[in-house]
């Protein structure tokens, strides 16, 4: 039976590439001379992370655009990112945001992929399997529609498929 699993996977290769170009820009530019601009790639087990570290929550803005512009011209979605979390104040005037890197399907997303995919009436089952979601059908055609719809539906957060078969 034709089959593909709906995956949430960074390239990790183009965001190591991304830090590097960042943090080499960072050393040369001259409003960041002298300063504890940076960025650092966290791992803790499957978890990955990066950490911005700067003298103000203005110059991790600045970092934080610098970044997204790199991560942009290498091809890396910027919504594998999570933003959100607060700046955090550390000794010495320093501050630093913690970013997490989205890798995996979460739960409440996976419901609301199967969801869309039972409401479609498309002749295809989706089946709920660690931190990915297979979608099977009988035919090849119901498997792109099924693609097409959840590109459509599902915009918040960056889908692939892969191990496509037939």
């Amino acid at each position: 039976m034709p089959s593909f699993d709906t995956v949430l996977e960074p390239n990790l290769v183009e965001l190591r590439n991304a830090i590097e170009q960042s943090s080499k820009e960072i050393a040369t530019r001259f409003d960041f001379k002298g300063s504890a601009a940076r960025i650092e790639s966290v791992e803790a087990g499957k978890d990955r992370s990066l950490q911005l570290h700067g003298d103000s929550d203005f110059q991790i803005a600045q970092v934080r655009d610098l970044f997204t512009a790199k991560l942009s011209k290498r091809g890396v979605d910027v919504r594998f990112l999570d933003f959100s979390a607060k700046i955090e104040k550390m000794g010495g005037d320093k501050v630093r945001q913690t970013v997490p890197v989205k890798q995996g399907i979460d739960a409440e997303t996976a419901k609301k992929i199967q969801n869309f995919i039972k409401q479609s009436k498309l002749k295809v089952q989706a089946a709920i399997q660690g931190d990915s979601v297979r979608v099977t059908g009988a035919k090849r055609d119901d498997l792109q529609a099924a693609m097409a719809l959840l590109r459509k539906e599902v915009a918040d957060v960056p889908l692939a498929f892969n191990n496509f078969r037939d």
